[in-house]
């Protein structure tokens, strides 16, 4: 049997297609307002605007979604933005939960 006529396989990745998982941010009283603005936009790929929009949300609301991502992207995102604000000293936090 010649491998031409083997069928291909596909290892699966997570696409479009799994479960969302809802990434919040949390308003805090220490993390300057800068500082979230620069992690939305560059752990969560977030415009200037809408980075903007999201950051004074969490501050009046204390708290605001972020983006919705496949779980494992989700928690990865999440834990270098926790390691971002740990590495200058603030306590910014995020959380998640599923996309219902």
């Amino acid at each position: 049997m010649s491998t031409e006529s083997l069928p291909e396989v596909i290892a699966r990745e997570e696409t479009d297609l799994d479960p969302g998982w809802k990434v919040l941010v949390h308003n805090d009283d220490v993390t300057p307002f800068d500082f979230v603005i620069v992690v939305l936009r560059s752990i969560f790929q977030l415009s200037p605007e809408i980075a903007e929009h999201v950051t004074l949300t969490a501050h009046f609301r204390g708290i605001a979604l972020v983006v919705v991502l496949p779980k494992t992207e989700a928690e990865k995102r999440v834990a270098k933005a926790h390691m971002a604000a740990r590495l200058e000293g603030y306590p910014l936090t995020f959380s998640m939960e599923p996309d219902e």
